[in-house]
């Protein structure tokens, strides 16, 4: 695609969609252009001046377009519009990030059927190239984790609350009125956000595809005041980690659950909508990145650098998918937790290997001690729907 000018076919005109709109008119890129604009809603007002249509077939119809770029809400209607567009031979941008984490698998192979790229750096961490990275930099055995905050809504909303004593409520709706939160807030403080990132970056960073449903996730949508006070007395504070490592006998664990972040880590510092992601090596121990997770401007210019790598003929070459040596996933371990309860059938549902701290008064209950992830995964439902809140609490 060298020396050639990227028509674009836009779907989404949100945040996201905005924000790129906004950066690309910024830049004044001679070699980009955005053609035309799917909507769902034609009647909206829209202050800019761009050709807007609420018809798919009117995008791919159209002959001046060599590219499209994806940035919708709905899971479904992304993957039709994506797969649509590889089959017709048109690079992709996308950023919705459930869409992928169900449906990279098949995505992979259509590129490579039709010889056309796929790029999606923009849906895993915002500004933060971390898949372009995986694929380019820590493209070898010696990657042992990746790990870090991959939500920058979530994280807007905790450090409002131990920052600024916000209420959980007040911070979200902040979070909301300022547009990093999702449409749908469950996707943020539930955890499901961090959840289809880290499957994507786990694509890349060890070649193995895992499903959704087989990852154990918990998100900070059930913590209360006294969970708060826990932390603080602890000299703590909780961040929404999601987490994929390598261990013992090439096998692979994963997650997604709040964690009791000491101050000598660096995603303690991580603040607001802001994502940090740790990658940890054989010989090179630990390597940070930073950088805004969630804004228009921020993931649009993240957006813009996923459309200019194509102007260079980029793609990802998913290089860890064809090792001999695929790594196994396994939910084979266990770490220590504080667990917070309601009532003794609140405590009978989780089986502790272990106890190191106990304390029970008329209004507050809980309990530090170590359990087995492929124990939170059979639970993984029925935790959601009762009065109880749970941390990884590292020992450091």
């Amino acid at each position: 695609m060298n020396g050639k000018k990227l028509n674009i076919g836009l779907f989404g005109f949100g945040t996201v969609g905005k924000g790129l709109y906004e950066v690309l008119k910024r830049v004044g890129s001679k070699n980009v252009e955005i053609k035309r604009i799917c909507v769902r809603d034609m009647t909206k007002p829209r202050a800019v001046e761009a050709e807007f249509t609420d018809k798919a077939d009117d995008i791919f119809g159209d002959p001046d377009i060599n590219f499209i770029v994806e940035l919708i809400d709905d899971a479904d209607a992304a993957y039709a519009i994506v797969k649509r567009a590889l089959q017709a031979g048109l690079p992709v941008v996308s950023g919705n990030k459930k869409m992928l984490a169900y449906h990279i698998e098949e995505l992979i192979e259509l590129q490579a059927r039709h010889n056309v790229a796929l790029l999606y750096d923009a849906s895993a961490c915002g500004s933060i190239p971390v898949i372009r990275n995986l694929e380019e930099y820590y493209d070898n055995d010696l990657l042992m984790s990746v790990k870090g905050i991959l939500n920058g809504s979530s994280n807007f909303i905790l450090s409002k609350i131990f920052n600024e004593r916000m209420s959980y409520a007040d911070a979200l709706k902040l979070a909301q009125d300022l547009g990093f939160a999702e449409s749908d807030p469950s996707l943020d403080i539930d955890g499901w956000d961090s959840l289809f990132k880290l499957i994507i970056i786990t694509v890349h960073a060890f070649g193995l595809y895992v499903a959704p449903e087989k990852i154990f996730r918990y998100g900070i949508s059930n913590m209360n005041d006294d969970d708060i006070r826990f932390a603080n007395e602890k000299e703590r504070r909780f961040k929404l980690v999601a987490h994929v490592e390598k261990i013992e006998g090439n096998k692979l664990i994963m997650w997604v659950v709040p964690q009791l972040i000491s101050r000598n880590k660096y995603i303690y510092s991580v603040e607001d909508e802001f994502n940090g992601v740790v990658i940890k090596g054989l010989f090179y121990y630990k390597q940070f990145m930073f950088g805004r997770g969630a804004g228009g401007h921020p993931t649009g210019s993240a957006v813009l650098s996923d459309i200019t790598a194509r102007l260079y003929d980029y793609k990802y070459e998913y290089k860890k998918r064809n090792d001999s040596q695929l790594p196994e996933y396994s939910t084979d371990c266990s770490f220590r937790v504080y667990y917070r309860y309601s009532n003794y059938a609140d405590l009978d549902l989780v089986k502790f290997e272990s106890v190191s701290e106990n304390y029970i008064s008329d209004r507050y209950k809980y309990v530090v001690g170590t359990v087995s992830l492929r124990e939170l995964h059979k639970i993984q439902d029925e935790l959601h729907k009762r009065d109880v809140f749970i941390a990884a609490y590292p020992d450091d």
